[in-house]
């Protein structure tokens, strides 16, 4: 999929908003993210949207952030896509996914990405920085000419190219208590 939505597809919403890079500002746009996708017609997407939201506002305030500027989110959708986009002002530190192993802390949040949305990717930012966004097909066709400028929704019925995961517990050393899942 490309970088950027064609600027000849109409946008049927968009929300922007700029945050400071504050831990408290990854609470508040999943939250925000929650209730515009809702409200947008596409309540079971919601969960997924609001958890990749959650990755991408934490990579860019622990790698994106400097001190005085902002972090955007912008979520939009098109007939066929529901985006959003996260940006910071780093954009010498572009995210990658990397292998990781069971006892390691951090460094699964571009694997959910990837396994939440249809795509992913990074571009860089309009100015100085970054773009990591993410996107859903909604399954979304038009209406024949008679209804021009409306559109009918529908499931997507294209087979899943990922493959479900099942969570697996995860237990602290030498208790065997759950204390978490691991994918894999």
């Amino acid at each position: 999929m490309p970088d950027a939505i064609p600027s000849s597809t109409p946008l049927l919403h968009e929300d922007q908003l700029d945050y400071t890079p504050l831990p408290r500002s990854v609470t508040l746009a999943r939250h925000r993210t929650v209730r515009l996708v809702d409200e947008w017609g596409y309540a079971a997407l919601a969960d997924d949207v609001a958890l990749v939201v959650s990755e991408l506002m934490t990579n860019a305030l622990l790698h994106g952030s400097l001190r005085g500027r902002l972090i955007r989110l912008r979520i939009l959708t098109t007939a066929p896509t529901l985006r959003v986009e996260v940006s910071d002002p780093r954009g010498e530190l572009r995210p990658t996914l990397r292998a990781v192993t069971g006892d390691q802390q951090f460094g699964r949040g571009l694997l959910l990405v990837q396994a939440l949305a249809d795509d992913w990717g990074v571009g860089p930012r309009v100015g100085v920085g970054k773009t990591v966004w993410a996107q859903w097909s909604l399954g979304l066709t038009p209406v024949a000419a008679s209804g021009a400028g409306r559109h009918r929704g529908a499931p997507s019925t294209r087979p899943s190219d990922r493959t479900p995961v099942t969570p697996t517990p995860v237990t602290a050393p030498g208790d065997g208590v759950p204390v978490g899942h691991r994918v894999g």
